[in-house]
């Protein structure tokens, strides 16, 4: 059973193709997808999300004063952890711009890359990590599961 969802999604930089009802649904099956990889104590009871889609000058400011990285990126997850009362915490910042530009630049559906780029971010939220090899395999399997049960390939190439 996936955790509890409260979500706010924040238009800085307008995104028509990326209704809140469709960043709702892919953040929901990415809880699901967690759901049924973690067992026990490991699970959050609640997820706190925040949604913010913005333009590529918020999008470098970001990136330049948390990761100390000049550029925009296309996803940035502030994950705060779980708090005593077991709910789960995170903003998730989506680069308008650099998210359209990618997913030309690699021939991918524009809503597929974005769903992508946000079970990536929720997967953030909520622990994971690629910063070493294991970590990135876990991650990118699980990614890979989730994306695939909402009919989208394999982003790694698996």
């Amino acid at each position: 059973m996936s955790p509890e969802l409260s979500l706010a999604v924040q238009y800085e930089s307008p995104a028509p193709e990326l209704p809140r009802w469709k960043l709702r649904r892919w953040v929901l099956r990415a809880l699901e997808g967690v759901a049924q990889a973690r067992k026990g104590s490991e699970k959050p009871g609640a997820v706190a999300l925040t949604l913010r889609l913005v333009d590529a000058e918020e999008g470098r400011d970001l990136n330049r004063s948390f990761r100390g990285k000049d550029y925009a990126t296309n996803v940035l997850t502030f994950a705060y952890g779980t708090d005593p009362g077991g709910t789960a915490a995170g903003d998730i910042v989506l680069c308008v711009p650099v998210l359209r530009r990618e997913a030309a630049e690699q021939g991918k559906e524009l809503l597929h890359h974005a769903a992508h780029l946000v079970v990536h971010g929720v997967l953030h939220a909520l622990g994971y990590d690629h910063v070493d090899a294991g970590e990135a395999l876990e991650m990118e399997a699980l990614e890979a599961h989730i994306l695939s049960k909402m009919g989208i390939a394999d982003p790694y190439g698996g």
